[in-house]
């Protein structure tokens, strides 16, 4: 068990600049008198990707002037890239605007200029930069036209929309509830955050004082979460990625030194608080709506627990399997936790050094 332990650790090495990669976007839709806006907003590593042309001194960022120079490079590869389409007729598109905006994030504003419309039409939209971006990406899209709001999350390979003319006429229903999964594939393949918390319970303890740890690591979290993405108070990702490293290296080690979880929720209360920043990296690099960010924290937040919950079903039943064994208490845990301590370890010099 010790070995596969180890194995498995090792393999996860390649990872450390991955736990909170989650590429987003942001777009709103809007139909009137026959022309679609656009207003696009990336985090600025997104758009780096898809138009080299923006960081032309190679520092690794964009400066407001260089937007500027490349607004004909974002077009080609962004707006142009948008397929938009009324039946056989497509609806010709051009940027409008680009800028810079809180949170190293850029903004685009396109129109798409369509022929007459009649009142029964549907527009339909396909959003090729999908293909060019990060795997995994998640396009947030609100559309509103003459039907009901549409809010989806778009990605490759399910990148198109439609936009109703007129109300009654067909379109595609509601799916803010993508929110929920993002929020569940977050945790699943945050890495850290799920280290942390097995670190923690490794110890073992009563199942009060077990469920006192988890009880205290998701209020903590969520409070952070809704503070950050309500924009009251937020630290930077330079800071928060790196120290939440430190946070799984530091409960790794002291499960060294203690003998059970006993009053360790104090610890994960303030922790979480940490960790819940984290969780905001996710979707802080958005300009969300402030309508729609009750809505946003909730699912999304939703999908954390949720995924959490799933992982704690299968490790909970485990650890308690593995600590009726005197040899997994007094050598196993020490082992295990030695090896999470490393991979901590390995993850905060690689955030200092690299890219959070």
């Amino acid at each position: 068990m010790i070995r596969a332990a180890l194995l498995l650790l090792l393999a996860l090495l390649p990872w450390p600049a991955l736990a909170h990669e989650v590429g987003l976007s942001y777009g709103n839709y809007s139909l009137k008198e026959g022309v679609l806006t656009a207003e696009l907003t990336f985090a600025e590593k997104e758009l780096l990707i898809l138009a080299e042309a923006l960081d032309q001194d190679g520092d690794g960022h964009a400066s407001e002037a260089e937007v500027q120079a490349a607004r004909a490079a974002l077009d080609r590869a962004v707006v142009q890239t948008i397929a938009v389409r009324a039946g056989t007729s497509s609806c010709a598109g051009a940027l409008d605007e680009a800028h810079r905006v809180e949170n190293d994030g850029l903004s685009l504003k396109a129109h798409f200029r369509c022929p007459a419309l009649p009142p029964d039409a549907v527009l339909s939209v396909e959003l090729g930069f999908l293909g060019q971006v990060t795997p995994g990406h998640r396009h947030l899209v609100r559309a509103t036209g003459g039907g009901s709001p549409i809010e989806r999350i778009a990605l490759r390979g399910e990148a198109a929309f439609k936009i109703a003319v007129a109300p009654g006429a067909a379109e595609e229903g509601s799916s803010i509830g993508g929110l929920f999964g993002l929020g569940v594939e977050h945790i699943l393949t945050g890495l850290d955050h799920l280290l942390f918390l097995i670190g923690l319970l490794l110890v073992g303890g009563r199942v009060r004082s077990l469920l006192a740890v988890i009880t205290a690591f998701t209020l903590a979290h969520s409070i952070t979460l809704g503070l950050a993405l309500l924009d009251v108070f937020s630290l930077p990702p330079s800071f928060v990625e790196p120290a939440i490293a430190l946070s799984v290296a530091y409960v790794a080690i002291e499960n060294w030194f203690v003998k059970d979880a006993e009053k360790r929720w104090r610890l994960t209360f303030a922790f979480g608080l940490l960790h819940g920043f984290g969780f905001a990296g996710a979707l802080g690099r958005l300009t969300v709506p402030p309508s729609e960010v009750p809505l946003a924290l909730f699912l999304f937040n939703l999908g954390v627990e949720v995924g959490q919950l799933l992982v704690l079903a299968v490790v909970l039943p485990a650890i308690y399997l593995f600590r009726r064994r005197p040899w997994f208490r007094q050598t196993g845990v020490r082992i295990l936790s030695a090896l999470i301590a490393v991979l901590a370890l390995y993850w905060f010099i690689a955030r200092i050094f690299g890219s959070p």
